[in-house]
């Protein structure tokens, strides 16, 4: 394909392949905190038919802080990129400033990506990249995958876009 490209994924730093970095590729990297991110996680496992059973929720916390699910260990996958974020061309953004402050955020990716766009473009990103609209979008909740392969009949994928208390106990 000719650029822009996207590529989505999940790779830790190291296993992203030596050539994109070679390249110089423009990386946006999002970070969650870990208990949002054990918690989606968690759910994700119930719906993900390729995933093994997550098993009781106090189990599943050990193997998360552990880094025995898939991708590994979550410090060591945000940490990887944390680190290398000013020696590569990595923009490190958090989900959670996402989601208090969108406006901004995109400004930033904006920016980076060394766009120039309208405030009524930027506007109408942020509304459509919104919670709301996003858990509406077939293409983001991932409604259009079979349920053989992605079954959300109990959970839905795109949940609550926010914090849970969760009770450890």
């Amino acid at each position: 394909m000719d650029p822009p490209r996207v590529i989505k994924t999940h790779l830790p730093f190291q296993l992203v392949p030596a050539g994109f970095w070679e390249n110089n590729c423009k990386t946006i990297y999002v970070a969650r905190n870990a208990k949002d991110t054990l918690v989606s996680f968690y759910y994700f496992h119930h719906m993900d038919m390729n995933s093994p059973e997550p098993g009781p929720w106090d189990g599943f916390i050990h193997k998360f802080m552990d880094g025995e699910l898939q991708w590994g260990s979550w410090y060591d996958h945000v940490k990887g990129y944390w680190e290398e974020r000013e020696k590569r061309n990595i923009l490190y953004i958090f989900y959670e400033d996402m989601k208090e402050n969108p406006q901004d955020e995109v400004d930033r990716i904006m920016r980076y990506l060394d766009l120039s766009l309208s405030d009524d473009v930027i506007s109408h990103i942020v509304e459509l990249t919104s919670f709301k609209n996003m858990k509406a979008n077939p293409m983001a909740n991932y409604t259009f995958v079979p349920k053989i392969v992605f079954d959300q009949s109990n959970y839905s994928f795109m949940r609550k876009g926010h914090s849970t208390p969760v009770n450890f106990h």
